[in-house]
C-alpha cells in the first residue's frame, strides 16, 4: 500500500515537529472563532472541532439566523468557509506565520460579513505568542499534516467502533485544539469530587466520573505520538492494573496509560491493538472505580 493510502503512516516527531506546532497554533485561530459562535455545551464540547473525509471542521455554526462552517481540508490543503446562504471563501494551507494566517482567515470572515472577535492569545502551550504577532511559528509540510490527519482519522474509526458498545453518557470522537489531540470521554454518571485548586475551565471538565482514551502527536524530546488513557478521579490501584497489549505503561510524568502509535502502526492489527488498549484501560477504570457496568454496557 502506498504512502498516500497507508492508514497507519510513519510518524515521527522530529520530521514534523515544526509543522505540528504551527499546525496548533492555525486550529486554535479557527477553534476560538467555534468558541466565540457555537451555544455553550456540558463539559465544553462546543468548543471542539470534528474529522472530516478531508480534515477537519467547526461543524455549522449560528450566526445571523444561518449558519457558518470552516473546514480545514488536508489532501487539497485548503481553509473552506462557507454560509448557509451560498458564500464561499477558500484559502489555501502553505508555509506562513500564525500571524499571517490569522489575517487572512479574519480578512475571509468579514468579506463574508462574519464579525466576530476571540481572545488571539493561544492555550494549553508554553511561552505562548499572541496570534496576531507569532512570526516564529511558519511552516506547513503538506505530507506530514496529511500524514497526521490519516493517523487520526483511523483512530477516530477505532474509537466510534468503541463507543459504540457503551449505552450510558459518551461524548462525541472530537478534537481539542487546546492540547491539539482527539478524545473520546465515558461517563459513569455520577458527580465527581470537587477538584481542589481547580479553575473554572477543569472543575466543568471534570464535573463526573470519567474514563477517557485519547490520540495526541506526542511532545518534542519527550516522546512520539501516543494513544492514552486515564480515569478521573484516578481510583486506588489504577496506575496499576494490567492492561493490554503487552506494550503499554502506565506515565507517571503524564499520568496516564500510554501506548505509542509506532507500537499500532507496526502491530499486525493495529485495530486489534487499538480495541485492546481502549476497553483494558476502560475494564480496569470502570471496575476499580465501582461503576455500574451492567447498565452502562451492552
Amino acid at each position: 500500500m502506498s504512502s498516500h493510502l497507508d492508514p497507519w503512516p510513519p510518524l515521527p516527531l522530529a520530521e514534523w515537529a515544526d509543522t505540528y506546532a504551527t499546525l496548533h497554533m492555525w486550529t486554535q485561530v479557527v477553534g476560538k472563532i467555534r468558541l466565540a459562535l457555537a451555544p455553550r455545551t456540558n463539559h465544553w464540547w462546543e468548543v471542539t472541532l470534528y474529522l472530516t473525509a478531508r480534515g477537519l471542521t467547526t461543524s455549522p455554526m449560528p450566526y445571523a439566523g444561518g449558519s457558518v462552517e470552516i473546514a480545514f481540508d488536508f489532501i487539497d490543503h485548503t481553509l473552506a468557509i462557507e454560509t448557509s446562504d451560498g458564500s464561499r471563501e477558500t484559502l489555501p494551507l502553505r508555509p506562513e506565520s500564525v500571524a499571517a494566517f490569522y489575517r487572512r482567515v479574519m480578512a475571509a470572515l468579514k468579506t463574508l460579513g462574519i464579525e466576530v472577535r476571540i481572545w488571539p492569545m493561544p492555550v494549553e502551550v508554553p511561552s505562548p505568542i499572541r496570534f496576531d504577532r507569532d512570526e516564529q511559528h511558519a511552516s506547513y509540510d503538506s505530507e506530514y499534516a496529511n500524514r497526521w490527519w490519516r493517523a487520526t482519522a483511523s483512530a477516530a474509526t477505532t474509537f466510534a467502533e468503541f463507543r459504540a458498545h457503551f449505552l450510558g453518557k459518551c461524548s462525541p470522537i472530537h478534537f481539542f485544539w487546546g492540547s491539539f489531540d482527539l478524545a473520546v470521554t465515558r461517563f459513569s454518571g455520577r458527580r465527581a469530587p470537587p477538584r481542589e485548586g481547580a479553575d473554572a475551565i477543569t472543575r466543568e471538565a471534570y464535573s463526573h466520573e470519567v474514563v477517557s482514551a485519547g490520540f495526541w502527536p506526542g511532545a518534542p524530546s519527550k516522546i512520539d505520538a501516543a494513544f492514552y488513557a486515564y480515569a478521573a478521579p484516578e481510583p486506588a490501584g489504577f496506575k496499576t492494573a494490567r492492561v493490554r497489549p503487552a506494550t503499554a505503561f502506565y506515565s507517571g510524568e503524564f499520568g496516564d496509560f500510554l501506548l505509542k502509535y509506532e507500537d499500532v502502526r507496526t502491530a499486525s492489527s493495529p485495530r486489534a491493538a487499538l480495541l485492546d488498549f481502549l476497553q483494558t484501560t476502560y475494564d480496569a477504570g470502570a471496575t476499580l472505580g465501582n461503576w455500574n457496568r451492567g447498565e452502562l454496557e451492552r
